[in-house]
């Protein structure tokens, strides 16, 4: 026994890295990998696919984080609610199509007025 603890591996005893930082993600992959092991999704889950999936996972995350944020300073407010979220999501094509079955709770609905609904305009007076 070297009596140098963990992450003594080979002769170099680096200190421990997790797969996030290899990865350069902020994402855990190792909750990544229990999760599809755990899920029983297949009998064996190769070791790129949870680095995949978190890097997904994050962009997802980033992509709808800051566009909820501009929401959030359209309608002067500094901190993120649900509100914003959702009105983010909804006024986005690609992730509203994604979200298409979601109900975001306290998220309201977009405003919109139906033109039929609208008050006529009188050419003459």
């Amino acid at each position: 026994m070297s009596g140098r603890g963990k992450g003594g591996k080979g002769k170099k005893g680096g200190k421990a890295k997790t797969r996030s930082a290899r990865a350069g993600l902020q994402f855990p992959v190792g909750r990544c990998h229990r999760y599809l092991r755990k899920g029983n999704y297949a009998n064996r889950i190769g070791a790129g696919a949870p680095v995949y999936m978190a890097a997904v996972l994050e962009y997802l995350a980033a992509e709808i984080l800051e566009l909820a944020g501009n929401a959030a300073r359209d309608n002067k407010k500094t901190r993120i609610n649900p509100r914003h979220v959702q009105l983010a999501v909804r006024n986005d094509e690609e992730l509203n199509r994604l979200m298409a079955g979601v109900t975001i709770a306290q998220g309201g609905v977009l405003p919109n007025i139906q033109a039929v609904l609208l008050p006529k305009k009188s050419g003459k007076k």
